[in-house]
């Protein structure tokens, strides 16, 4: 069985540990913090964070690497669309994500001085602003669960503990989150500590 070494807290385990329930792969989630890497697996770590992957012989690091490399190799429960167009069109939206958001996490944890509030601005601006595509579609600019709803959930889920309020005009952002949480594949990805921050 392939093993997550996974930190509970971190948002970008947490799309990994996602995409596993998702698909419903066999996998045995290990919490980690940084000081805890066995031997064997902190020898192969360039960076050493989390997560990390590890089948077989395989070691994989980096959340987006890990994930890209379970939808080709478990191909239940596709996450990705089949033709490339939208794939194309789901990469750039999730490079939105990483690139716009979720670039700010030390922001927003107050690790940046000075740069807490305007981070919070921007992902309640950002999320506002996009309203109009999540009340579209069922699942984020899709018919169907992706890796674009891997990736915001997380962040929405987040979004109490980081004080952002979203304004009465985002309500579909709310709803969508919802629904998301309620998926079994949601409710099974989270950590003992991410049900703690709600």
């Amino acid at each position: 069985m392939m093993t997550l070494y996974s930190d509970p807290t971190c948002p970008l385990c947490h799309r990994t540990r996602m995409v596993i329930k998702e698909k419903a792969i066999a996998t045995h989630i290990q919490d980690i913090t940084t000081e805890d890497w066995p031997e064997e697996v902190a020898a192969a770590l360039p960076y050493g964070k989390s997560p990390v992957l590890v089948d077989r012989e395989l070691i994989l690091f980096d959340a987006n690497i890990i994930i890209a490399y379970l939808e080709e190799r478990f191909l239940q429960q596709p996450l990705t669309p089949s033709d490339p167009a939208s794939r194309a069109q789901m990469r750039l939206m999730l490079h939105r994500i990483d690139y716009d958001w979720y670039s700010l996490w030390e922001a927003l944890l107050g690790n940046k001085r000075g740069q807490m509030t305007q981070a919070r601005q921007t992902i309640r601006d950002d999320l506002t602003v996009l309203t109009p595509l999540f009340e579209s579609t069922p699942f984020f600019m899709s018919q169907t669960p992706s890796l674009l709803d891997c990736s915001l959930a997380p962040l929405l889920w987040r979004l109490p503990m980081l004080n952002i309020k979203l304004p009465a005009k985002a309500k579909a952002v709310e709803d969508y989150a919802e629904r998301l949480f309620a998926r079994p594949g949601f409710q099974a990805s989270l950590s003992d500590s991410e049900r703690a921050m709600r």
